[in-house]
Formats: structure tokens, sequence, C-alpha cells
């Protein structure tokens, strides 16, 4: 289910407007490295946003858990609805806290995305999870979870595919590499196979081009533009920042990187990937309009720093599993992102 995430975002000012967000911290020198996944490691599920209501897509959840060679533990309050969340934002927030408590869970994999890890990150007990350094991985909505962990936690978490997701090949693949082998992949759009004299899929488009290396932190731009000004964004200075989205009509991409911009976030960067916008078009003729390309170009060519579109990230069927956190170096004419360290230990 497709949330409207516009009009979500809108009402979570009021809600937040008592709590306190904590100064923004730069990233520590050396990150924690969280525990490899091994074959047999229990693994807990979590729902921090939307919820699903069909116990038959919970069911295949736990079956793709299991064919990963994991135990799958479902957090107390997996099944809970609260209107267009997964249970209230106390219940949610519990569900986190008490699978980075639990001695016996390695991982923590949200099952979908949506709408609410913004509501609850208030609520979060950082002082434990903190002790408790383990992979936590998901995408979209999951952003906010990503990069509160970074200012807050210091140590990685891995933007990939929700538990929920479909889990092709390309995207198992890249996830065993990186979660359970520790290797250092370099991450490259897949080679398509259509009946074209030229290829259009897993194509890239280069901004600006050269190489840059940095800490790799991004995921949704919706949620990275609520975020802005809240104290729960880590410092992106140095950094090669990775964004993705979906359902945004250029006009609102446009309107989002400014925001970026003006809050001081771009200028800090060394480099910028931008993954896939799916479903990102005008939704009607729009003559006088920038189509995605050429807002994309404005914002991101004018930084002087290396900047690619069009990585194997975001909504879509098989995606990177990018490390938060960790170093890694971009290469804006080849169109790849290649890991400088392992993301666990």
């Amino acid at each position: 289910m497709r949330m409207d995430r516009r009009a979500l975002v809108t009402g979570m000012g009021a809600m937040l407007v008592a709590a306190k967000a904590p100064p923004v911290a730069p990233l520590p020198a050396t990150l924690v490295k969280p525990p490899r996944l091994r074959p047999g490691d229990v693994v807990g599920l979590i729902e921090p946003a939307g919820f699903t209501d069909d116990m038959f897509d919970l069911d295949l959840v736990k079956e793709t858990i299991v064919a990963m060679g994991l135990v799958p533990r479902p957090a107390p309050h997996l099944a809970a609805r609260h209107g267009y969340l997964a249970g209230t934002d106390k219940d949610r927030a519990a569900d986190v806290n008490a699978m980075f408590a639990d001695p016996q869970v390695r991982a923590v994999f949200a099952v979908r995305g949506g709408w609410g890890c913004a509501r609850i990150l208030p609520l979060l007990d950082f002082a434990t999870i903190r002790a408790n350094p383990k992979l936590l991985i998901g995408f979209s909505d999951i952003t906010a979870l990503h990069m509160a962990f970074a200012a807050r936690a210091g140590f990685t978490t891995i933007h990939g595919p929700n538990a929920s997701s479909s889990w092709g090949r390309f995207s198992w693949d890249g996830f065993r590499a990186v979660a359970f082998d520790g290797a250092m992949p370099t991450f490259a759009n897949p080679v398509g196979n259509e009946d074209r004299l030229v290829p259009r899929a897993g194509r890239i488009r280069t901004f600006h081009p050269g190489k840059a290396s940095g800490r790799l932190l991004g995921g949704n731009l919706t949620v990275l533009a609520a975020l802005m000004g809240t104290g729960w964004l880590p410092d992106f200075s140095g950094a090669i920042l990775f964004i993705e989205d979906i359902g945004e009509a250029p006009y609102r991409i446009d309107r989002m990187l400014t925001q970026l911009a003006l809050g001081g976030v771009l200028g800090r960067l060394a480099g910028v990937v931008f993954g896939q916008c799916t479903d990102c078009g005008a939704s009607g003729p729009s003559y006088g309009g920038f189509t995605l390309s050429e807002v994309l170009q404005q914002h991101l060519g004018s930084l002087g720093i290396p900047a690619f579109q069009g990585a194997q990230f975001g909504h879509v069927a098989n995606q990177f599993s990018l490390p938060v956190g960790v170093r890694a170096e971009m290469d804006a004419d080849a169109g790849t992102i290649r890991l400088l360290e392992s993301a666990v230990a």
C-alpha cells in the first residue's frame, strides 16, 4: 500500500513541538561495526512505520527470513494497527528498543516503510541501542532511523531491501556479501538483456565527472527533507549523499533539494548519488516545466563535485544494500560505488 507521505509529514510538526531534539553531532572517527550475520542467527522483525494488514504477507516475510538461513523473531506489536501506523508510537518504539536490548537478536529487519519512523525518534532508548550494536536493515521511511542511528548510535546500518521486499537474486547476493561475508563490493547496475540496439535499463547520467570518497549517508529524499532542522540528522560534512524517492513530481524534488541546499547539506558534500525516482514524472503535460533530469542537473551539476543519477537503489524490485556510515568511493563516470571498509565485524 502506497502512503501519501506529503500529507502525512505535515502532521508531524504538532506532535513533536514538545520534543527536544538533540544537537547535530559529527560522526565518530571510527564507526563501531555490528557483528556479521551467520546462518542460524535470530533476527528481529519490526514495523516502525506503516502496518501490514494481511497475515499471509507476514507469513511470506517470515519464510523469506528462513530462506536466508536465519530465524525470525516477530516484535510483540508486529501485527498491530493504529490508524495508518503499525501500532501507537509508544508500542512501535518499544519494539525497536526491545529488539536492541535482546541479546539473542543479532540484527533487526524492518518489514516495510510507509510513514511513522520520525514520530518515534524521541521515544528510542539510544543508550541501550548504542550499547548493543546490530544491523538495522530497511529503506524508504526507515531512512529516519538510519539517520538517527548515524547521529546517535555510532554504528553501521544497511539501507537495503525491507523484509517484505521481493529479494531477487541481485538483492540477495548484494546483501549477503555485505551483511554475512563482510565484503567490500563495488556496486554497479546490472547489465540488462533488452532486445534493443541501445539498452535503456540500468543507465546512468553523469552530472559532474570524477571520483570522491567519504561516508555513505542518505536514503529517501522526502524523509531527509522532513528531518531538516530537527537535530536528528548527522553531520554531512565530506559525505557521499545517496538519495531516492517515489511518486514525487519534478517540482517537489526541486523543492526538497532546495531545502537541503539552503540548510547547508549540499554544500558540505564530497559527492552525490541519486538512485531511482519511481513514478516521478509530471502528472500531466508540462510544456514549460523542468524534467527530473533537468532539476537534478541544476542542483547537483552546479555543486562542482562528482554526481550521477540512476544507481540501482530505491523503490525498485532489486537494489543495492548500502551500509550507512561506511567509507566508500563513488565514480560518477562509471556510475559505481565501491566500499572502502567492511560494514560488519
